[in-house]
């Protein structure tokens, strides 16, 4: 059957314009993915991989980064300390004003690291203080030494032969976040983004930096966290030894926790004791007229003993208390104990393989007045366990009678 030639030109216009269009997208797509890296090499200096961050659930549409301020990236090497990445879906998603968010943070550094960390305040919220599910830190597992929390990975590596700028490099570590509403959970498959963004982040500031060393692949399927807090005689974990001190049954003595399971290759370990708010109320009710600072328990885990220990060039720039508002600033030094003056706040110190640890316990506020003199017992217990479960030894403890209330007094 022969096709008129009015109607073979026509289709053969259509079939052209389908190819123009289709070119045109093609090519509109191939830029904006080639964009879209640009955005993120542009941002985190390279070192963080654009491909992974592109795979993540919010990550699509147009891609844009925060411009970070010149004192945000190491003057000697030009290495970021954070990047901020941003999309059209995740603020479609959020139905933002701007038609974008951010959605995506990498963060870097090296140890020993020039800002000290500081520990644990009496202010600390170790549960939402709004009555959502808390989501205790986790060890990431497998070959890889790092952190899982509700919506970030962190991984440290040693850098042996490291160099940032002329100051040596002993470790070096790399997080990568999503930007979750609410206090949610990010699912499996982001999970496990940012777990291999993390080691390859990593992986690519060693290189840059050139240690010897290189972190294994990032294990598969990152479990989901477990919400807390649980009873402590449910601890099983970094917790697991105050439920068997029978503490937990007695008042005024938290009685429950918020841990996470062991790994001694962690560089930042917690063990949180809450009273729930049955124990709270209780004690409260008994101990209010008789403690002044004792104010009612309004917030969820309001009332806390946060234990911390922190391990490697981490322990060697530990600060009791911030440099805020003209403080002075107090050191708790490996191979020392002591008290901080002005908060509820103690520190003990331990080798653990050839390595400083400094051990930390916080008590929450109000609360501190009441357990000052009865914390000697949960701190000791603590670091013992600590110390025997990674093989310490040389461990210094607080003396005996910086146990009570008298901190910050002129």
């Amino acid at each position: 059957m022969r096709i008129p030639d009015a109607v073979r030109k026509t289709v053969n216009v259509v079939l052209c314009l389908a190819a123009v269009v289709g070119i045109g997208w093609s090519g509109r797509e191939i830029w904006l993915v080639w964009n879209n890296h640009r955005q993120i090499d542009a941002a985190c200096g390279g070192l963080v991989p654009a491909g992974r961050v592109l795979a993540l659930s919010e990550a699509g549409g147009t891609i844009t980064h925060r411009r970070l301020d010149d004192d945000s990236f190491d003057p000697d090497t030009g290495i970021p300390h954070d990047c901020e990445i941003f999309s059209t879906e995740a603020g479609e998603r959020a139905g933002t004003d701007t038609g974008t968010r951010w959605f995506f943070t990498g963060e870097m550094g090296v140890l020993p690291a020039d800002r000290p960390r500081i520990a644990d305040r009496p202010m600390e919220m170790l549960v939402d203080p709004y009555g959502r599910t808390t989501y205790p830190p986790q060890p990431l597992d497998g070959d890889v030494a790092g952190t899982v929390t509700s919506s970030s990975v962190t991984v440290q590596l040693p850098c042996e032969g490291g160099k940032a700028g002329d100051a040596p490099v002993r470790a070096l570590w790399a997080r990568a976040a999503l930007k979750m509403p609410g206090g949610s959970q990010a699912s499996g498959h982001d999970r496990d983004i940012l777990a291999e963004t993390a080691v390859r982040t990593a992986n690519n500031l060693a290189d840059r930096l050139g240690c010897a060393d290189r972190l294994p692949d990032a294990p598969d399927d990152v479990p989901a966290l477990a919400a807390g807090p649980v009873p402590a005689g449910r601890a099983e974990g970094t917790c697991a030894w105050y439920g068997k001190t029978g503490l937990a049954d007695r008042s005024p003595y938290p009685d429950q926790v918020v841990e996470s399971h062991t790994d001694d290759r962690v560089w930042d370990e917690r063990c949180g004791l809450v009273l729930g708010a049955g124990r709270a109320n209780g004690v409260y009710l008994t101990e209010g007229d008789e403690h002044s600072r004792l104010g009612s328990p309004d917030i969820p885990g309001q009332w806390f003993v946060s234990l911390h220990t922190y391990a490697g060039p981490l322990a060697e720039n530990i600060r009791l208390t911030s440099t805020d508002d003209g403080e002075t600033p107090e050191p708790a030094t490996p191979g020392k104990a002591g008290r901080s003056a002005v908060e509820p706040i103690w520190w003990a110190s331990s080798v653990c393989g050839g390595r400083p640890q400094v051990h930390t316990m916080t008590l929450g506020l109000g609360y501190a007045e009441l357990m000052a003199s009865r914390a000697e017992a949960v701190f000791r217990a603590y670091v013992d366990d600590v110390t025997t479960r990674r093989h310490c030894t040389d461990a210094v403890f607080p003396g005996h009678d910086t146990f009570r209330a008298d901190w910050g007094e002129s």
